[in-house]
């Protein structure tokens, strides 16, 4: 009975929530096929293997821990080598990756590596028979594209929240070893990560967005969405390329075809009229709630939930019983 494989992110020696994601997805490829154990991969500084028990709350039977100080920064060559190693020997019927801006490099560099295709930016995934079908976006998100796997290992890249992590309890053994090859003689180097100052939540990271649109009007009143963000606690703050062309907020906070592409569990959409190239990088958040004045607006027609109306008088208004329902808890 194949095993199943799946790579555990991390960042700054702390997994990422899209390593529980490929996890879970993991698991549930076990499941479908009948059983198996899941294998689970976290490359880092020493230290990072102390997260073994994390994945094993998620389902992981095997992590695999390859600690050594030049894996402190993301090392593409060293993380790929060592994956596809990995994945070769373990004679996995799955791979799974996260779609993340670390995933979309080194899953590639890994199939590469195997000779075998990549599924990548996966939104859902299915095992039938001696396949696997895995699904995803295209054509800005017009349509929904099923590809169907038949070599094995089958790699695929999860975009990050499209699987809901759930924790299937396990203990998991522990296997460290080397990386495959001496991270010092890789070509490319990482030589700084940074963060935007002030940034709260990643993008990626976060079970709630706010973004915001034109129909804000200035820049000044993005305080609105950054004020509602903060009422629900856990959200993270995004917008639209023409707000973002404008200067009224970083580029890391785009979100759409030309930036981020998210699948928050709730995506507020504030004054964003709903251009397709913004739709791509959203439409599958799972709930989607859209205010715009427009009734006529595109952002209606994939929202779950709309109200028109003038945003600067709704958004307060929300913002304050976001803020009642959260203290009543």
């Amino acid at each position: 009975m194949a095993a199943t494989f799946a790579f555990a992110e991390s960042r700054d020696g702390t997994l990422r929530k899209v390593a529980f994601e490929a996890v879970t997805a993991a698991r549930q490829a076990a499941e479908a096929s009948g059983g198996g154990e899941v294998h689970a991969l976290v490359m880092g500084a020493p230290g990072v293997a102390a997260h073994a028990d994390a994945l094993g709350r998620y389902g992981a039977d095997l992590v695999v821990a390859v600690e050594h100080p030049g894996l402190e920064r993301y090392n593409p060559e060293a993380l790929a080598a060592t994956a596809a190693d990995r994945i070769r020997a373990g004679g996995y019927r799955a791979a799974f990756f996260a779609a993340s801006a670390q995933g979309r490099d080194l899953a590639p560099r890994a199939a590469a590596r195997l000779g075998v295709s990549l599924a990548s930016d996966v939104t859902d995934f299915e095992i039938k028979g001696d396949a696997v079908l895995a699904r995803h976006p295209a054509y800005t998100g017009k349509v929904i594209v099923t590809l169907r796997l038949t070599g094995a290992p089958a790699v695929l890249s999860l975009r990050p929240g499209a699987i809901t992590a759930v924790e299937q309890p396990r203990t998991a053994r522990l296997e460290q070893v080397a990386p495959a090859m001496d991270p010092a003689a890789a070509r490319v180097v990482v030589s700084e990560t940074s963060q935007r100052s002030g940034a709260k939540l990643d993008l990626g990271e976060a079970s709630v967005i706010v973004s915001g649109g034109r129909g804000l009007r200035t820049a000044e009143n993005f305080k609105l969405v950054e004020d509602l963000a903060a009422a629900f606690g856990n959200a993270a703050v995004g917008a639209t390329r023409a707000v973002t062309d404008d200067g009224w907020r970083p580029s890391t906070d785009q979100i759409g075809q030309t930036g981020r592409v998210v699948s928050p569990d709730l995506y507020v959409a504030l004054g964003i009229s709903g251009a397709i190239q913004h739709l791509a990088g959203m439409r599958t958040a799972k709930t989607i709630v859209a205010i715009n004045k427009d009734k006529d607006a595109p952002i209606f027609k994939i929202a779950d939930y709309g109200i028109v109306g003038d945003l600067f008088e709704v958004v307060p208004r929300l913002t304050e019983e976001v803020r009642k329902a959260r203290s009543g808890h």
